[in-house]
């Protein structure tokens, strides 16, 4: 204190102060919190990682009879077959656009 009872504060020690008691502690809090977020949630990844749905075939008929697509040549189920009658007679296609390209031809 001076003469009149009035405190002298010299500018290096305020700007001490604001650095040490203020800026510091706030600097260390963010740090160790991100550090603990970082952890918890590597532990929350390994821990409870998604299990992938399992997958659904498709229904897959066995035994039946297979006839070929006279446009592409492959061998369908007549179970899934697209069919069009010609000339009286069932035709077999694996697809509508087979079907329409034997239409058309």
């Amino acid at each position: 204190m001076n003469e009149g009872g009035t405190a002298r504060f010299r500018p290096g020690s305020m700007l001490r102060f604001l650095i040490l008691e203020v800026i510091l502690p706030i600097l260390a809090f963010t740090l160790v919190r991100a550090v603990i977020r970082s952890l918890l949630q590597g532990f929350r990844t390994t821990s409870a990682a998604p299990q992938p749905a399992p997958r659904q075939t498709p229904a897959v008929h066995t035994g039946g009879e297979l006839k070929k697509d006279p446009v592409c040549g492959i061998y369908v189920s007549t179970a899934v077959s697209v069919t069009r009658k010609v000339g009286g007679e069932l035709v077999h296609f694996c697809s509508k656009e087979c079907r329409d390209k034997y239409h058309a031809a």
